[in-house]
């Protein structure tokens, strides 16, 4: 009974020790490791999991390979010096194979050591070679231009670049103001030119109609003949006739309607009695 006890005493008191001295390291998803021996970095990456390591000598250093965000902003002078205020937004990821030497040469701080500078450098010297107008209107080469930049200073240090965008451009208000000041200009303009375009085409459609009722009068004109008169005459007095009830007017001292009494025969008048 005795040795028992001294057994599982002794057993306790190993896992206890080894608890204590705590001989393996764990490298969560999204890092990869960096195990140093008395503070000098190996030059093994090592990947997700359990790993053993001396106790005391030995100690597992994380390095996140997962993809990190970071914003930041700054000022910077365009091509016609005007003072631009830019404000960005950055994806980014550790190389996993770059770990040790991100651990080593970064301090494991790439964001405050490479990014912030490299972001800033490469923004002030894209932001140069344009104009303040063309930073509006060309954003989307800009912004191809500030991560072509970034992308090779970064790969150097193991840093790759996964998205880039920048979210605003901020100018003095000076420059806002002549900003919309021609804005509303060329609109003014825009609507002059669609107004003069407008008044020529109805002076068009105008003239037109004009030369069409023009040319329909003259062709009327040639074709009323003699005979086209004596035609619609005829056919006024059929249509009048076929209107007519048959009836005579009760008053005196009118003509007959549709009789020409100068046609009549003596003969045929009716006989007295």
């Amino acid at each position: 009974m005795q040795n028992l006890i001294k057994r599982g005493a002794l057993g306790l008191g190993v896992i206890a020790g080894i608890l204590i001295i705590n001989p393996f390291a764990t490298v969560p998803a999204g890092y990869r490791g960096v195990i140093t021996t008395f503070g000098k970095p190996s030059e093994t990456v090592y990947g997700e999991g359990l790993h053993f390591i001396w106790p005391v000598a030995q100690r597992m250093h994380k390095v996140q390979v997962a993809i990190q965000k970071g914003e930041g902003e700054g000022d910077a002078a365009s091509r016609d010096l005007q003072t631009v205020h830019t404000r960005i937004a950055i994806n980014y990821h550790i190389r996993p194979d770059a770990a040790v030497s991100v651990f080593r040469d970064l301090g494991n701080e790439p964001g405050e050591r490479i990014i912030i500078p490299s972001v800033q450098e490469a923004v002030k010297a894209v932001t140069a070679r344009f104009t303040a107008e063309e930073l509006i209107t060309h954003r989307a080469q800009v912004r191809n231009e500030i991560v072509d930049a970034l992308r090779e200073r970064m790969a150097r240090h193991g840093l790759i670049v996964d998205e880039f965008s920048i979210v605003n451009f901020n100018f003095s208000k000076t420059f806002n103001e002549a900003i919309e000041a021609k804005t509303t200009a060329d609109q003014l303009k825009m609507k002059a030119e669609r107004d003069l375009q407008r008044i020529e085409v109805e002076a068009k459609q105008k003239v037109s109609r004009a030369r069409a009722e023009a040319e329909a009068l003259a062709l009327q004109r040639q074709q009323v003949t003699p005979e086209l008169l004596r035609l619609r005459e005829v056919e006024n007095q059929t249509r009048a006739i076929e209107k007519w009830d048959g009836r005579l007017p009760t008053t005196t001292g009118g003509a007959i309607p549709f009789l020409n009494v100068g046609n009549i025969r003596p003969d045929s008048a009716p006989s007295q009695r």
